[in-house]
């Protein structure tokens, strides 16, 4: 339990940034398993810029770090220009 004020308020508002950045890293992940699950080359293709996307959002709000975004983005696309699996 806080005891102060600011402590409360500190709270309070870790709990919305948690509830915030659960979502987006929830949808950076359902985004990056939509191309890792794609049934065709094209599918993958297709859904592959939403996931890109999802990925350079959660880096530009430090949901995780720059070099693990580029890291999982270039793994994609490496994944993708292999041929898929």
């Amino acid at each position: 339990m806080a005891h102060t004020k600011q402590a409360a308020k500190r709270h309070k508002q870790n709990l919305k940034a948690r509830e915030r950045n659960k979502a987006q890293r929830t949808a950076m992940k359902s985004a990056i398993k939509s191309v890792r699950r794609a049934e065709s080359l094209d599918a993958a293709k297709a859904s592959l810029p939403l996931a890109m996307k999802r990925i350079d959002k959660a880096a530009q709000s430090r949901v995780i770090h720059a070099n693990a975004a580029a890291r999982l983005k270039s793994r994609l696309a490496k994944r993708i220009a292999a041929g898929g699996r």
